[in-house]
């Protein structure tokens, strides 16, 4: 096994098998669907009487229409009268049950889709409630588990799992009640044979948790270890490490063997042995039942119909130990999903917020200072201030603190300390909403999602017509690409637009800003830093128009893209170091002309 596969697992949870806590918090889901819920509960005790019936029915057919014929105290007959009756409730039972048991399984599996529904919609919700922070800390990957896999794991527990416990459980008292009711001695035989299954059960129970583990650890490793290597496999490939990569998996994939190796195992022992000893419990049922009857103390319908029971006896202890490993992934999916649901927004509206009207446009960073883990400053005591309208680029080297402007200025984070004001208001005061609904970024590689162009650029907001979305498009230069495509503005992107090229999904990216029209500023992050020539002169063409009118913060690594802004910010190591025009910053011979003659080669 290659080192550092444990990073391929994800965060496994394995608590008890059963946590009264998550239980009650799951059945916060069936509220809403009490009323079907207390029907289910009386279709699962009507299930319970139609089960146990026939074994009353047959001692019945036996002691009071079949020996009684046989034997001349009633004629045949009368015999054949009462075996036809009781032969007919006997089919009604029968019937009666499968009846209850296609209404029980459909009523049930609507409940617990629609609880999971619930569940899974409560969940999305609260994802797109929490800071970005957390998605720095959670991979997608493991996010999505959440939302598929654990939810599905919780809806097999409510359509398949509790109520079959509950309907084991009610059989297993239901068999029992009728077995002491017909004969005290053959119940006690049966009951005897308890204490062997429970010490099975038990001893068993900790090897199929063991086994269980195993198994969900090995799966998330290879999971994770596909995800990984499938999104990447144009590196894979490039570099032709097709060989490496499957010794790895093949490993991973014969550890999962091995895993299921052992639970099959376990199973195939358990199984044989709950069977031996159900065919000892009968051995001995019909051994001394058999001697009951020839010394008349017992009836040869009594004896049946206990024989009957056995099988309704002990088919629900073995389907409860069946059920274990099911509960056990609820509770551990459980667990997951409430930690999530438990996870606070750090950043979150203010409990009394302020308006904007008539917004300018005017962004002071007073003494700002941030950092992203609390340890290493990112910014440290940034100053500066745009007036409304103006256009502003902001530099410098990698790491220097560029993009966190951004980041802040959205209030994607919140700051340690400091202020950042818009229109003399910190921004900390605003509603979330409304203040990213002033804010249009264009990220480096803007994200594509699958869907049409025309949906993309609209981001699913109906409001805004196909004739706005077009002019949008044409504004920024991206009508002639777009009108290239197939189907135009129908033309179909799959995920992340894996067809479009960086400079075009920078294009739909400038495209959604003229779309939905930020009142107070435009920022700009690095998007012009991956673009061909072409693409670039387009880009540079729409640049102007778009700032025009708009508080403008552009930040990028091309200085040719910002000489035309109204003053430039440089910032070296989390400070602001020089500001002022692209001549002026020149002329300084300071930070900003060390970059300019770094990236073009030049000495001034």
């Amino acid at each position: 096994m290659t080192a550092g596969l444990d990073a391929y697992a994800p965060d496994e949870i394995f608590g008890k098998a059963y946590d009264a806590r998550l239980v009650r918090r799951l059945g916060g889901y069936l509220v809403p669907y009490k009323g079907q819920v207390l029907i289910a509960l009386v279709g699962l005790l009507l299930l319970t009487i139609t089960a146990v019936a026939p074994a009353l029915l047959t001692k019945l057919i036996i002691d009071t229409a079949i020996a009684p014929a046989i034997q001349g105290t009633v004629s045949p007959a009368d015999g054949l009268t009462s075996l036809i009756w009781l032969g007919l409730l006997y089919f009604v039972a029968l019937s009666a049950r499968a009846l209850l048991r296609y209404g029980q399984n459909m009523l049930v599996m609507v409940i617990g889709e629609r609880a999971m529904r619930d569940l899974r919609a409560e969940l999305f919700a609260h994802l797109e409630s929490l800071s970005l922070s957390f998605f720095d800390h959670n991979p997608v990957g493991r996010l999505m588990t959440r939302l598929t896999n654990d939810v599905d794991a919780l809806a097999d527990l409510l359509t398949n799992g509790v109520v079959a416990m509950l309907g084991d459980v009610l059989l297993l008292a239901g068999a029992g009640v009728l077995l002491l009711v017909l004969d005290f001695r053959l119940a006690l035989v049966i009951f005897a044979s308890l204490p062997i299954v429970g010490g099975l059960t038990f001893y068993f129970r900790s090897r199929m948790r063991n086994s269980f583990v195993n198994q969900r650890i090995r799966l998330a490793r290879i999971n994770a270890y596909l995800n990984e290597n499938l999104s990447g496999m144009a590196v894979v490939q490039l570099f032709t490490r097709e060989r490496t990569t499957y010794v790895a998996f093949d490993g991973l994939n014969d550890d999962y063997r091995q895993a299921n190796r052992n639970a099959v195992r376990i199973s195939s022992t358990f199984t044989p042995l709950i069977t031996v000893t159900r065919a000892a419990t009968t051995a001995a049922l019909f051994i001394a039942g058999g001697a009951w009857v020839l010394g008349g103390s017992l009836t040869v319908g009594t004896l049946v119909a206990v024989w009957q029971l056995l099988d309704q006896f002990f088919s629900p202890i073995e389907d409860l130990s069946d059920k274990y490993s099911l509960l056990q992934a609820a509770m551990a999916s459980s667990e997951r999903i409430f930690r999530i649901l438990d996870t606070r927004a750090l950043i979150t509206d203010p409990a009394e917020p302020r308006e904007l009207k008539n917004v300018r446009g005017e962004v002071v960073f007073d003494h700002v200072t941030f950092a992203y883990d609390d340890k290493t400053l990112v910014l440290r005591d940034v100053n500066f201030r745009i007036a409304p309208g103006e256009s502003v680029a902001i530099v410098g080297a990698t790491g220097a603190g560029k993009t966190s402007i951004v980041s802040l200025l959205a209030r994607f984070y919140d700051i340690k300390k400091g202020h950042i004001l818009l229109d003399g208001v910190d921004i900390r005061d605003l509603r979330l909403a409304d203040l990213r609904r002033h804010v249009g970024i264009v990220l480096q590689d803007p994200f594509i999602f699958a869907g049409t162009v025309a949906s993309n650029i609209r981001l699913r907001d109906e409001s805004i017509s196909d004739e706005r979305v077009r002019a949008a498009a044409e504004f920024v230069n991206a009508d002639k690409f777009i009108e290239a495509l197939p189907d135009g503005y129908d033309a179909v992107l799959t995920e992340r637009g894996s067809i479009l090229s960086v400079g075009q999904k920078q294009l739909i990216g400038f495209a959604r800003i003229v779309a939905f029209n930020p009142e107070i500023m435009l920022v700009l992050d690095e998007a012009t830093s991956s673009v061909d020539s072409e693409t670039e002169r387009l880009i540079q063409d729409a640049l102007p128009k778009l700032m025009e009118g708009r508080t403008s913060i552009v930040i990028a690594h091309r200085l040719s893209t910002i000489q035309h802004v109204n003053r430039i910010i440089v910032l070296r190591g989390g400070e602001v170091v020089e500001t002022g025009s692209h001549a002026e910053l020149l002329a300084k011979g300071g930070t900003y002309h060390r970059l300019y003659e770094l990236q073009y080669g030049l000495r001034t």
